[in-house]
């Protein structure tokens, strides 16, 4: 893996209304005696990625601090999704990286340093266009469901709110951890669409814009991960329980 080629973007600028928190982002909420994001920014280093761009907006001063000058920072001044955020930061992204991972600052803590050089060792030698982490949950409510046809091939990302009950049986989700080639990124972010209900550009919605253009998809199933989305107090609890029990 050519580290100099691959960089990161961290996704931190949602305002997080269910934590209910008025002054500090959620990502520097502490997991573990330590912000999220920290351990999230450690994780990166270890596998050996420097050129590191956190997207701030909501309370921005809170993370800005507790990261100092480890990382640049891309600021999302309007809060219209992940895709959007992802704009923000590949701005800030040095041209010569070809590949960048994309994470949430409020989740990644979870993921380990041998998942993440799988990702992008697969990324590399397959040629894909995009790579993405996918996990088993045994109770998949809330995420979105990887549908794949008969060949194990991904047809498409389903949000629970929009699929059958039959896709809702499925436990095969997708945590929001990705590898694109820059170029990818620079060609179709432009063509993601503005949601009608939420009015916000989604990153996942570069999976389906990829698969129906041809572009080489890969996942990484990394099967029963200990993870934890966190949106909630009471998730913020569970997520500490289940790190401490990890580690």
């Amino acid at each position: 893996m050519d580290k100099n080629k691959l960089g990161a973007i961290v996704l931190a600028a949602g305002k997080g209304k269910r934590m209910n928190s008025r002054d500090v982002n959620k990502v520097v909420l502490p997991l573990a005696n330590k912000p999220m994001i920290v351990h999230s920014i450690a994780l990166l280093e270890n596998v050996g990625i420097s050129q590191i761009v956190v997207v701030v907006g909501f309370a921005k001063k809170s993370v800005m601090e507790v990261l100092g000058t480890k990382v640049m920072f891309a600021e999302q001044h309007k809060r219209l999704g992940t895709g959007h955020a992802v704009v923000q930061g590949l701005r800030k992204m040095p041209n010569e990286v070809e590949n960048i991972l994309v994470i949430n600052g409020d989740d990644s803590a979870f993921y380990t340093e041998e998942v993440i050089k799988n990702l992008a060792e697969k990324h590399l030698i397959s040629n894909a266009s995009l790579t993405f982490l996918t996990i088993d949950k045994q109770n998949p409510f809330g995420l979105g469901r990887v549908i794949r046809d008969e060949n194990e091939n991904v047809k498409a990302i389903v949000e629970e709110k929009d699929a059958t009950d039959m896709q809702r049986k499925v436990t095969e989700v997708n945590p929001g951890c990705y590898i694109f080639k820059s170029s990818f990124l620079r060609k179709y972010l432009p063509r993601v669409k503005k949601s009608p209900v939420t009015g916000e550009y989604y990153l996942t919605s570069l999976i389906d814009i990829g698969i129906k253009n041809n572009e080489k998809t890969e996942t990484l199933k990394a099967g029963p991960l200990p993870w934890r989305g966190v949106n909630t107090k009471d998730e913020l609890l569970e997520a500490e329980r289940l790190f401490i029990s990890t580690k």
